[in-house]
């Protein structure tokens, strides 16, 4: 697997969890895994949200989970689908949420490459899954990088927003320093849990007053209508939904 090398910019802060054993057997699973079936997302895609996000440049850490199972969603970034895929569920609350939130247009596409390179990790706590069978990568190591990655950003000397949705992501707030960062939490996205506190979360315009507590530059949430060929319309989007 020659492209499971990690981005330039991130080498020098998890140069260590490459050599450390559990990483030796996470590579050899995933040889084996790509051997037998499809594995997302490709193998060029499994650290998107690192070569979008440098180590410098983190300012925001949004926590998701296991990536999409279904073909040509998943791309490297948490609750992001690639161009032309219609957004999932969640993704949909997010956008509705982020509308009522901040009054953004709800664009006709899920590609959210644009917060990434804004300074927001966009990271799953498990980089690949098989097809159509979710969670299939579950405690294989990835983990064990992530909270790898996780660390590494709580010790950053400035302060991070950290964006913990959901019961098994805020499950990592023992890694942060709340002393010296800030941690937004609310309900996942997921329709099973939206309407149970994460609609009328606003964390969103939450992220930006951090943000702006800390000198930092406020997100621009604005995705913009892409040139994909998808119409809102086709959604279903009710923001009363």
């Amino acid at each position: 697997m020659k492209n499971l090398q990690l981005p330039i910019c991130w080498q020098a802060v998890l140069a260590e969890e490459l050599e450390k054993p559990y990483f030796g057997k996470l590579h050899d699973f995933l040889v084996q895994e790509r051997e037998a079936y499809t594995i997302y997302p490709r193998e060029e895609d499994v650290f998107s949200a690192l070569e979008l996000t440098t180590y410098e440049q983190v300012n925001v850490l949004l926590l998701g989970q296991d990536p999409y199972h279904n073909e040509n969603q998943a791309h490297g970034l948490c609750f992001s689908v690639k161009p032309g895929i219609k957004p999932p569920p969640s993704l949909l609350n997010i956008f509705k949420e982020l509308k009522a939130d901040m009054g953004v247009d709800i664009p006709n596409h899920g590609y959210l490459v644009n917060w990434a390179k804004q300074g927001v990790l966009m990271l799953n706590t498990v980089l690949t899954v098989r097809s159509h069978t979710p969670n299939s990568h579950k405690n294989q190591g990835w983990e064990i990088f992530t909270d790898a990655v996780i660390n590494k950003v709580n010790q950053k000397p400035d302060p991070v927003v950290f964006v913990l949705w959901g019961g098994y992501a805020q499950k990592k707030l023992k890694l942060i320093d709340t002393t010296r960062h800030l941690v937004i939490k609310s309900a996942h996205p997921s329709p099973l849990s939206a309407h149970n506190g994460f609609f009328g979360s606003r964390p969103f315009s939450a992220i930006n007053a951090a943000l702006r507590s800390c000198g930092k530059p406020e997100i621009d949430w604005e995705l913009g209508i892409g040139d994909w060929g998808l119409g809102i319309g086709d959604w279903g989007l009710g923001i009363g939904d």
